[in-house]
């Protein structure tokens, strides 16, 4: 312990979950923005699953007018996809388009609501993926690898700009839907960053996380000694060891006692205004993605820096018409109520939005005449909010959907115009590890200069 220095110590022992101020203070100190940020904030309602961008955003008349048929040999040559034969005959689209605000943008009757936000997100038809199976897919948008062991988004973006929180996670995470991503805990975890940058799971009802209430006979007084004496026993054994881990442990400790008195009054929905709750769909008491998204929007009031919820139900390799219905009536209005409540608060001049899943589906059938494959070759997301260009549909793809055809968006782009917007070169956003700098988009990324305002 004698030959550790002070750097060494401010550098390796600043992490955690409950990190203290100067923690996060040093995080956000550490990373010099290269440019003005137009946002601060991000929050991503990730549809894991892949929704079909064919029902939902990419209306093709062509797909309709050849269902039931093969699709072209030359189209499938090197095409491979997850489980279906690549020669199953085309599937039209299930559901009826039409454009809607004065963007001209066309959208699937299932997404009433999003109709009515158009000129205000930017629609991108044309984003690509290397990966056509979930975990892989998920890791990849979120982390930038289809590896295991990478840091995530979220976490590359609390260590750039640091927490404007010390009572709270500076990246919290929500999961609705039937399941949690396949990608597992690893889409919001830190990797080879300090821990203080992982995402922490909350719940929308009950306690936000699981103990954070004292049971009976335990006061706050007693509590407040207990965890004096735990911590000297940690930094007693910190001493001995010099392991920056003991520091996690003793920093979670500080953290969650300092969230038993934030949390619960920012996990109450119930104080919010009628009309609020009913814009969202929100039920106090009831789990849902309405109840995360109203519970995102007062997160990032509080400094929170950066919210994803997680809504896995959108793998139809069967039952499409009656799963996208539902998925969609369970998502479509809670995702627009947020841009709304966002922008009438002032608060998404500087937050982003992003709508999406890890990939598309395929024009070809699978499931009889109910479903779609996994496809990565084309797919929607679309996006909002700080200093992202409103009311365009930007990218197109070829007359059945399979193939981008123009603009064509990456996951490595798409990671790289988010850092942009807030204030990074994705480039010099490193963190050495194993002998070499990682950066989110490894060696690869462009900004996709057309999405700027």
């Amino acid at each position: 312990m004698n030959n550790i220095s002070r750097r060494w110590f401010l550098e390796q022992c600043g992490v955690g979950l409950g990190s203290l101020a100067f923690t996060q203070m040093l995080a956000g100190d550490a990373i010099a923005q290269t440019h003005p940020a137009k946002a601060k904030r991000v929050i991503f309602l990730f549809m894991a699953g892949a929704p079909s961008h064919l029902e939902l955003f990419d209306y093709k008349p062509a797909l309709a007018k050849f269902d039931g048929t093969l699709p072209p040999a030359d189209l499938l040559k090197g095409y491979r996809a997850a489980f279906i034969n690549p020669n199953s005959k085309l599937l039209g689209p299930k559901f009826k388009f039409s454009k809607y605000g004065q963007s001209d943008a066309e959208l699937s009757e299932l997404l009433p609501h999003t109709a009515s936000i158009v000129d205000d997100i930017a629609i991108v038809k044309s984003m690509v993926t290397d990966a056509f199976n979930h975990a892989p897919g998920q890791l990849l948008m979120n982390t930038g690898s289809m590896q295991f062991g990478r840091p995530s988004m979220g976490s590359w973006i609390l260590y750039g700009l640091g927490s404007e929180t010390k009572d709270l996670p500076g990246f919290v995470v929500f999961s609705s839907g039937n399941k949690g991503p396949s990608g597992g805990n690893s889409c919001w975890g830190s990797g080879f960053l300090p821990t203080v940058f992982q995402g922490v799971q909350f719940r929308s009802a009950g306690d936000p996380v699981l103990y954070l209430s004292n049971p009976d006979g335990v006061d706050p007084e007693l509590q407040r000694d207990t965890l004096d004496a735990v911590k000297q026993m940690n930094q007693m054994r910190l001493a001995k060891s010099g392991d920056p881990e003991i520091t996690t442990r003793i920093n979670s400790f500080e953290m969650a006692f300092r969230m038993q008195s934030v949390a619960p009054e920012i996990m109450d929905i119930s104080n919010e205004p009628k009309e609020t709750l009913e814009m969202y769909g929100a039920e106090p008491g009831k789990p849902s993605f309405a109840n995360n998204c109203l519970l995102a929007r007062k997160l990032i009031e509080k400094g929170v820096r950066c919210v994803e919820l997680f809504h896995e139900s959108w793998d139809q390799h069967g039952n499409l018409v009656k799963d996208l219905r539902k998925n969609c009536l369970d998502t479509d209005k809670a995702s627009a109520a947020l841009v709304k409540d966002l922008k009438r608060r002032g608060l998404l001049d500087d937050t982003i939005v992003i709508w999406g899943g890890e990939f598309g589906r395929t024009p070809m059938v699978q499931g009889g005449s109910d479903g779609r494959d996994h496809h990565p070759n084309a797919f929607t997301m679309w996006m909002t909010g700080g200093g992202l260009k409103p009311g365009i549909t930007m990218g197109e793809t070829d007359e059945l959907g399979f193939n981008v055809t123009r603009d064509k968006v990456h996951v490595h782009d798409l990671h790289a115009t988010i850092l942009h917007l807030l204030g990074f070169d994705h480039t010099k956003l490193t963190f050495k590890f194993q002998g070499r700098p990682f950066r989110l988009t490894d060696v690869h990324g462009s900004v996709v200069k057309d999405l700027l305002a």
